[in-house]
């Protein structure tokens, strides 16, 4: 009995570690759509904020300076995502998947330059396990929940807050009548371009706060490509969640679980090419977005370019 709740705690936090970044990135995802600009640049925005989050960690030696830098560097794509799909009125998954190519090739040059050609990757010191006093001791959830890394914390405390502004502050009502109806919400007074740019810039915190997770809290090192297409993943979150944070973690967590399931197979020997095992966590991403089909309302304006001008 014991051996089998220690194996479903196990099970259950390794879930929770993995679901962590597609949580956060997935919840600023949440407020990009909410006003109407969806970027699926997402995976750009993780990728430079685990390069930034890396170099500075790694040259300062501090991850609380390399979690700023890597919300930093995803702000700065999102927000360059914001300047040419509601300043220029670009098309916005075009823009997304551009700078997917971009930053892809600008994390790998500075790489480069700043290490070099090397067998030996260079490393950082990952965030430390912070149990929580009394929680932690809870049967089974204590120790898969509240014996965690901060980004987990950071994690929880996003459900929480982001689900206040949501829905229970001006600022989230606001954001609705953005992507709902923006031309209304500027004859209401509201400035549409200063309200979706606000909503880019936290996207671009949470998805870069996102990224530094893979480098700082998972592996202590960056390569090419590390964020793996886990910024498509957090899409796939948002859409399985609505919108809705606490929804948006539910849907990590399926996939979270289905990525622990893929590395607990992968330690049992089974006779079969671990790329089959590599597929566990798309293969149950997208029979869960099947399953969603029709059951989800996109806002009214998302992806449509607002033109004031016009009448």
């Amino acid at each position: 009995m014991e051996t089998a709740i220690a194996t479903i705690t196990t099970f259950l936090a390794a879930s929770v570690r993995m679901a962590a970044p597609l949580t956060i990135a997935g919840i600023g995802e949440a407020c990009s759509e909410r006003t109407g600009v969806i970027n699926i640049g997402l995976e750009a925005i993780m990728l430079l904020g685990a390069f930034c989050g890396f170099m500075v960690t790694f040259w300062t030696a501090s991850s609380g300076l390399g979690m700023l830098a890597g919300a930093g560097g995803g702000m700065l794509v999102a927000l360059l995502h914001g300047v040419l799909s509601v300043k220029c009125r670009a098309n916005q998954n075009i823009v997304g998947l551009a700078l997917n190519f971009l930053v892809l090739g600008l994390t790998s040059f500075l790489f480069l330059k700043a290490f070099g050609q090397s067998t030996v990757l260079p490393t950082c010191a990952t965030v430390p396990t912070r149990a929580i006093p009394l929680l932690s001791r809870l049967p089974i959830l204590g120790k898969a929940i509240f014996n965690q890394n901060i980004f987990v914390y950071i994690m929880l405390i996003l459900v929480v807050g982001v689900s206040a502004l949501f829905y229970k502050t001006e600022w989230g009502v606001n954001m609705t009548a953005v992507g709902e109806h923006p031309r209304a919400a500027d004859t209401a007074g509201l400035n549409v371009f200063r309200v979706r740019y606000m909503a880019c810039a936290l996207n671009g915190l949470l998805g870069g706060l996102a990224g530094t997770y893979v480098t700082l809290a998972q592996l202590g090192f960056f390569m090419e490509d590390v964020t793996a297409g886990k910024g498509y993943m957090a899409l796939v979150a948002v859409i399985l969640g609505r919108r809705d944070p606490l929804r948006i973690m539910l849907a990590s967590l399926l996939i979270g679980f289905a990525e622990a399931m893929q590395f607990q197979l992968q330690t049992m020997g089974i006779p079969v090419p671990s790329q089959v095992f590599s597929t566990i966590p798309y293969v149950a991403a997208v029979f869960a977005l099947l399953f969603s089909i029709g059951k989800s309302r996109d806002p009214a304006a998302l992806g449509v370019p607002y033109e004031r001008a016009r009448r």
